[in-house]
């Protein structure tokens, strides 16, 4: 799945550069706490340049089998959660970014103490998005389907597109409470890391379909981390999707019906404890008829 031009990354290095960050940590803690809609920061140049563009250079054709396809009123997306499937530089990454050391800085980043990693990168993983695709506003689920005590806590999102053009569109948009206007908006620029709280008031997407040319693919890798809520209680929901102002009554409508479809899907995972899989599989194949 690595293209043979991709610079080589040897495994044994560290691959976060703590010497580069550590010493702004405060100063970073103090940003991510102020930035409105809710708290969140942007880190350019997040890793060294030659790691993320191995990671760019080697992320796995959306030909391939292994994809869950994301396709529905909310979404047109491609995800692949699942670690093993990772090339290598991709996935030595993945691993240092839910390692004990990394996890603890980032909680001192953004003062929630005693965050976990997710090691089945539930929701997360590798993302891409082609031409026509989106992702509506929306929070994001609060309980992991398989470990009910995880509450979710943080995103991390480091995107890999070496050669975007903001035209395209893409952007990352945080909206404000009530829907009432897109607080920040970001583009999916390589080794751009968006880091941001993960609750009930951190409406995201990318709602206007991608307008890039045909075999260009907006990616990015996914990670949540939570923290274990054994005796507390927290506000349990699915994904929650949002029209936007200017969506009109028509595709509002549309976008609740799927939310709620969506919820009910989610439930059901939660009790049987199946995979996306399968679903996967009928969205991809209502896609092709399509």
């Amino acid at each position: 799945m690595a293209t043979s031009s991709a610079p080589q990354v040897q495994a044994s290095v560290g691959f976060f550069p703590y010497l580069k960050w550590e010493p702004e940590l405060t100063a970073l803690a103090k940003r991510f706490r102020d930035n409105r809609p809710y708290p969140h920061i942007r880190l350019v140049d997040f890793l060294g340049t030659d790691t993320a563009t191995a990671m760019a250079q080697e992320f796995p054709h959306p030909s391939g089998v292994e994809w869950t396809q994301y396709k529905h009123t909310n979404e047109n997306k491609l995800g692949m959660p699942k670690r093993d499937l990772f090339p290598s530089t991709l996935g030595a990454v993945t691993d240092e970014l839910n390692s004990r050391e990394f996890v603890a800085w980032l909680s001192e980043l953004t003062g929630i103490p005693n965050l976990i990693a997710d090691p089945m990168l539930e929701g997360g993983g590798l993302h891409q998005s082609g031409p026509g695709g989106y992702l509506n506003v929306h929070t994001d689920f609060s309980m992991h389907h398989y470990h009910r005590p995880w509450h979710r806590r943080v995103n991390l999102i480091l995107y890999l597109n070496p050669e975007w053009c903001e035209e395209w569109g893409g952007a990352l948009e945080l909206w404000e409470r009530g829907m009432v206007r897109c607080g920040a908006k970001y583009p999916p620029l390589l080794n751009h890391a968006l880091i941001f709280a993960t609750d009930e008031r951190s409406l995201h997407g990318f709602p206007d379909p991608l307008t890039c040319p045909e075999g260009t693919w907006r990616k990015s890798l996914a990670l949540y981390y939570c923290t274990v809520e054994q005796d507390k209680k927290f506000a349990v929901h699915s994904t929650d999707y949002h029209a936007r102002p200017q969506d009109g009554w028509g595709k509002a409508f549309l976008i609740w019906l799927d939310k709620k479809a969506v919820d009910l899907y989610s439930r059901a995972k939660m009790r049987f404890g199946f995979s996306d899989q399968f679903a996967s599989k009928v969205l991809g194949f209502l896609s092709k008829k399509k």
